[in-house]
């Protein structure tokens, strides 16, 4: 969870810390957010021996799209990011169920052991309803606070949706699909539960 929301909680406290005009906190923090993406993803390849394919997603996208952030002067940039990255999960584990593909379950495993084939199913499903879920809210937001209260105003309250909104909304759905996840054989111990997919 450190290395999935360590780079989030940089973004945020440079973002509140840079003094001067809110064109350079989004710079500020974008640049500060890119920076702290790349050394999670080396923390991953060092302390884990590798880079999870999730950290691989959303770190090319933090970098594509915050490095056109950066170039343009241009906030909005940032802000589609989470939908592209919402949308992609989604789309890849929709594949998985159509398919009969377990792909969550290939990538987190170790933090739900013993659960069975139907609970993967159900996890699974659960995770790309949140994540459409996810990426229509983020579109209203940013594009709702920015038409309605300009480019300043509407940062400001998207960094707090992102603050006081998206990761809390995450981490309540993925500790809700634990009763579900109960009744089809997942262990509890000091492994399990452990990891979640990233938020965008």
């Amino acid at each position: 969870m450190a290395i999935d929301y360590g780079p989030l909680a940089v973004f945020f406290a440079v973002n509140f810390l840079t003094p001067g005009a809110p064109i350079a906190r989004v710079i500020a923090a974008t640049t500060a957010f890119i920076i702290a993406t790349v050394a999670a993803m080396i923390v991953s390849k060092v302390k884990a021996g590798h880079i999870s394919p999730m950290l691989w997603m959303s770190g090319a996208l933090i970098i594509v799209f915050g490095g056109l952030t950066i170039y343009f002067h241009d906030q909005r940039f940032i802000q589609m990011k989470p939908t592209i990255i919402y949308t992609m999960f989604a789309a890849i584990l929709l594949f998985g169920l159509l398919t009969g593909r377990p792909l969550l379950q290939s990538l987190l495993e170790s933090a739900y052991p013993g659960l069975t084939a139907q609970g993967w199913h159900k996890l699974t499903r659960n995770w790309v309803v949140f994540f459409v879920f996810m990426a229509l809210l983020n579109e209203f937001v940013w594009r709702y606070t920015l038409a309605a209260w300009g480019k300043d105003a509407g940062w400001n309250f998207w960094v707090g949706f992102k603050l006081w909104g998206a990761i809390p909304l995450t981490l309540i759905f993925a500790f809700a699909n634990i009763p579900m996840l109960l009744k089809h054989g997942l262990q509890t111990g000091d492994k399990a539960v452990t990891d979640l997919p990233p938020e965008g």
